[in-house]
């Protein structure tokens, strides 16, 4: 088996059950807190705003210390280790804590959803990157192998829920315990990672701070602040509007776990063949269209009547989220040194999404509370419209990397910025 083959298997298999684990353990996290524990909107905005707070404070420690070892394991074993504890956690230290003091308990569990499952899904898509870039794979093709992880989790999560809720968590604890044993077990080979973690070993924390001096960093966060943060506050709540609509909040539980997993098995197959789309339009195009994508979804749901029309708007996310992965990892690759390409994703995309996220999680809560979930649906696409038309602005010309007649366009920068 060849380096590339065996990198791409671990990759894909490692990703598959990591974000099964992720599914199972906050796929449903809106019901459980709202249903479960009885929390307002604005409480349960509290909690999430606790979560992005404690992921945003860990994404530059998570990017640079990725930058530093390279294709070493540090980062997937630190990951691995704390889904295996999820189960524990879930029932007997955050229920009981958020039940007791709420701002304990957000902060208590913040820590350990924003370490574990929120920068440490960047965390292990930036090494996935790192990877592919390296021995030639596309990083889509390995995430959409967590597409179908997540997918399959949301099969099972609706019904298991309606059982008990802690059902979910041990299991996702199960998987945990699961990327354990791949880890100790795979080698993952010597002489690339080797070569890698050397070339990683010169970077230095002063080329690390020195982004926050580049015009072209702060013009990119023009789109992951403005824009993507959006679509992420919007989809946090939205399980608890969706199980609304339904007789039962059981029957809506259960709609929706079908749903989501209906949707994320689509997209993964348009992470399969995103990559030709953004290599065509290029970077910039592909993160305008991902954007204009996400508002028609966001804006359409505040007009849908009933579950088939939230649905069917539901769905755009399978197309929205592969073309803007891929944009952004070529946007990257394309107009900032790969050395740093860690560092770069953790603290523009995975730091800038905590931070917006952070700020906008209870006033976005607390308008659901006051206005309702389709009149704050349209004041979020509204806003979201005028920073996707200053990212037609800010964002950095991003050429095609294939030409009309097929022909390879090369990129300005390094001859592997074509591969992420």
């Amino acid at each position: 088996m060849t380096d590339k083959q065996n990198h791409f298997r671990f990759l894909a298999s490692f990703v598959f059950i990591y974000f099964f684990a992720q599914a199972m353990s906050v796929s449903l996290l809106t019901l459980w807190l709202r249903s479960t524990l009885q929390l307002s909107g604005a409480e349960a905005g509290v909690v999430f705003s606790a979560n992005f707070i404690a992921a945003m404070c860990s994404q530059p420690v998570y990017g640079f210390i990725s930058d530093k070892v390279g294709t070493r394991k540090h980062i997937l074993w630190a990951v691995g280790t704390l889904c295996s504890l999820c189960g524990l956690f879930f029932v007997y230290v955050y229920a009981p804590l958020l039940k007791a003091n709420l701002l304990l308990g957000a902060a208590v569990g913040g820590v350990y959803l924003g370490v574990t499952f929120i920068a440490g899904s960047y965390a292990i898509e930036s090494y996935v990157d790192r990877i592919g870039r390296r021995h030639g794979f596309e990083y889509s093709r390995v995430r959409l192998c967590g597409s179908l992880g997540f997918a399959s989790a949301a099969m099972l999560t609706g019904h298991l829920y309606n059982i008990n809720p802690g059902i979910n968590f041990f299991i996702a604890s199960g998987a945990g315990l699961l990327l354990i044993a791949m880890l100790a077990l795979w080698k993952t080979g010597g002489g690339a990672d080797d070569e890698a973690t050397s070339a990683a070993g010169k970077v230095k924390l002063a080329d690390a701070l020195g982004l926050l001096g580049d015009p072209k960093f702060w013009r990119f966060m023009v789109f992951i602040l403005g824009v993507t943060n959006l679509y992420l506050v919007f989809d946090q709540q939205f399980p608890s509007y969706f199980a609304s609509l339904f007789p039962t909040p059981q029957q809506g539980a259960a709609m929706f776990g079908y749903l989501n997993s209906a949707q994320i098995f689509i997209e993964a197959g348009g992470l399969f063949l995103s990559p030709l789309l953004v290599r065509r339009i290029g970077a910039k195009r592909g993160l305008m269209l991902a954007g204009t994508i996400m508002l028609l979804r966001i804006g359409g749901s505040s007009f849908a009547v009933g579950p088939l029309s939230i649905s069917v708007l539901k769905m755009l996310h399978s197309l929205e989220l592969p073309i803007l992965v891929v944009s952004v990892f070529r946007y990257i690759a394309h107009h900032f040194d790969n050395r740093l390409a860690s560092t770069l994703y953790m603290v523009g995309v995975s730091f800038g999404h905590s931070l917006g996220l952070a700020i906008l999680s209870p006033l976005v809560g607390k308008s659901y509370d006051l206005l309702g979930f389709p009149a704050t649906y349209l004041l979020l696409a509204g806003l979201g419209a005028v920073f996707l038309a200053l990212s037609a602005w800010a964002l950095e010309a991003t050429p095609p990397e294939i030409k009309r007649m097929n022909s390879p366009a090369p990129l300005a920068k390094e001859s592997n910025a074509s591969v992420s």
